[in-house]
């Protein structure tokens, strides 16, 4: 363990002896293992490096039951946000999870042992408590809220960890450091006050404005130090905006400013997550922390209010002050005076005096149609690598998703949109058709295991294949609507500016289908030879929402490309 600043400890869990950590290595070989998501794979790095100093691992029940209640864990150290690891029933049944029982936690990624736990107990959480008490409401328009009802399996591990190795980035190396990492360059730089700037979103202009503004003020450093693990879905990527930042690091004054990623998983937690924001960066070394308005809140919840006030994460760090050993700096919206070429606090402006400002919403729209920026919000630089990694909606990619049944003429329709799609040129077109991808069997004879399988590779490759701006073509009969909702979402987060998702049924009723089906496929599944076709010995889920329903019954191919067509030009992709 590490002294941190304000003579607090910082619990530093990474292994230094190499001997011990390959004996740890060797001993995971011989465990049963669990396979970490993307949340719990940035949780383990935040625990083994010390960014989550005083944890040790994930939260066990009483610690778990505290942390939701009364923002702290059952010794009382103030601790805001619930850190688990969440596994499913037939985990703790296969993998034999009990108490005492160590297991190894591995990267998705390679598959490598990161850690061993040493599991202290076995629980199931109360989530819409969890929901409630943690993120204000039990609402899905909270996208951690959703995270808890869709994704959070039915079980919390308890217990601490041993490392064997740190997560390996290949990515801005450079610019990641464990908290006694920066804080050995503070004091190698001789810092003795730095004022850290949290950020999930690309820099401006008045972000520059505000941070160095607060580091006057104060006679301090400025750290920027951005979230490149899970943030929000649908924000920038973090390769784009980490080469945003760099940009505008050569926009402060000589030696105030430094650049260093944070791997955390946020849960837009608002108050909460302002107060866990600040103990992360006490442990990196920080002095000042900067909270500004509605400080990590997702937006509008089902009601179309803002989940948090504008300053209720101000007034909970404040309440909090004394434990957290680090100071905040309130901030106010910047807006951009024309009258003197400067940015200032709206709340200092005088009445009268004119403002200008671009909303996100507004940013987002003149990235999309190459409307101009102007150069008072934002940097040449910085604007340039926006538009590289947004290009306009005529340059970005999408996918048609077309479901239906077995000879329902998804297939027809699919060939032919993409002869269409060819002879208007302008991307590359590539089509998918069936949902035997990485399998020898024909669609129709596919398990539902197989189907799922599937549709999640094909969803995957179609995400990279838009993000790269091709148009892509997905025609599978996909009976299940979950399944389909899940290839949407991982096209909506994969794919970038190329996310453009277009969920389209054939909606051939079954009778047409079957007796227009010349190759037997209906008679064999009839008469038992062929098992698991949808539609017949398997239920086929009727979309629960989508952007065309098509019917080969009452609609020509021709007249159904055209629809398609349209719908691309009414969404100004083509």
């Amino acid at each position: 363990m590490a002294n941190a600043p304000h003579g607090g400890v910082l619990k530093d869990l990474v292994l230094r002896d190499a001997p011990i950590s390959q004996k740890l290595k060797t001993e995971a070989e011989t465990l049963s293992s669990i396979v970490l998501t993307e949340r719990q794979l940035c949780d383990l790095e935040l625990i083994i490096n010390g960014g989550f100093s005083p944890l040790e691992g994930f939260l066990n029940e009483k610690d778990y039951k505290n942390v939701v209640d009364d923002l702290r864990l059952a010794n009382g150290t103030l601790f805001p946000i619930p850190v688990t690891l969440d596994v499913s029933k037939a985990d703790v049944d296969t993998l034999s999870i009990a108490p005492g029982a160590r297991i190894a936690l591995r990267d998705p990624r390679d598959d490598e042992a990161l850690a061993i736990i040493t599991v202290d107990d076995i629980y199931k959480p109360d989530l819409v408590k969890e929901a409630v008490q943690v993120f204000g409401a039990d609402d899905p328009a909270h996208p951690s809220v959703s995270y808890l009802r869709k994704r959070v399996k039915e079980f919390y591990v308890g217990g601490n960890v041993q490392v064997i190795q740190a997560p390996t980035h290949f990515d801005y190396v450079a610019l990641r450091y464990t908290p006694s990492e920066l804080r050995a360059h503070f004091k190698k730089l001789a810092w003795r006050k730095v004022v850290a700037f949290q950020t999930r979103n690309p820099m401006h202009r008045a972000h520059r404005e505000l941070t160095v503004r607060a580091a006057r003020q104060h006679q301090a450093n400025v750290l920027i130090h951005p979230v490149v693990g899970l943030t929000k879905p649908g924000d920038v990527d973090h390769y784009t905006r980490v080469r945003v930042y760099e940009a505008i690091m050569a926009k402060y004054p000589n030696g105030m400013g430094q650049l260093a990623l944070l791997p955390l998983a946020m849960r837009m937690a608002g108050p909460r997550e302002a107060v866990w924001h600040a103990i992360i960066r006490k442990n990196f070394g920080a002095t000042h922390f900067i909270v500004g308005r509605d400080h990590a809140g997702p937006g509008k919840n089902s009601a179309g209010k803002d989940f948090y006030g504008p300053y209720d994460a101000q007034d909970l760090v404040t309440k909090y002050r004394d434990e957290l050993q680090i100071e905040m700096v309130p901030f106010q919206m910047m807006t951009y005076l024309p009258s003197t070429d400067e940015y200032q606090p709206i709340d200092e402006v005088p009445k009268g005096v004119q403002t200008l400002d671009i909303s996100g919403t507004e940013l987002r729209r003149r990235l999309r149609t190459g409307a101009p920026i102007p150069d008072w919000f934002s940097y040449d630089a910085v604007v340039k690598t926006l538009r590289e990694s947004y290009p306009p909606r005529t340059k970005q990619g999408f996918v048609l998703f077309l479901n239906g049944l077995y000879n329902s003429g998804k297939d027809k329709i699919a060939k032919a949109l993409q002869i269409s799609l060819n002879e208007q040129g302008g991307r590359s077109v590539s089509l998918f058709i069936g949902e035997g991808i990485g399998l020898d069997s024909s669609e129709v004879s596919l398990t539902p295991e197989e189907r799922t399988k599937n549709l999640e590779n094909t969803a995957a490759v179609a995400a990279e294949l838009a993000r790269a701006g091709a148009a892509v073509i997905v025609a599978p009969i996909a009976p299940e609507d979950n399944a389909r909702q899940a290839v949407k979402d991982t096209v909506s987060h994969l794919g970038g500016p190329g996310g453009n998702f277009f969920s389209i049924h054939v909606s051939t009723p079954l009778e047409h289908c079957e007796k227009t089906d010349r190759r037997g496929v209906y008679a064999s599944a009839r008469s038992g030879a062929l098992k698991g076709l949808p539609g017949v010995d398997q239920p086929y889920e009727n979309p629960t929402s989508t952007d065309l329903t098509v019917d080969t019954t009452s609609q020509s191919v021709p007249e159904i490309v055209h629809s398609i067509i349209l719908l691309l030009e009414t969404n100004s992709l083509i």
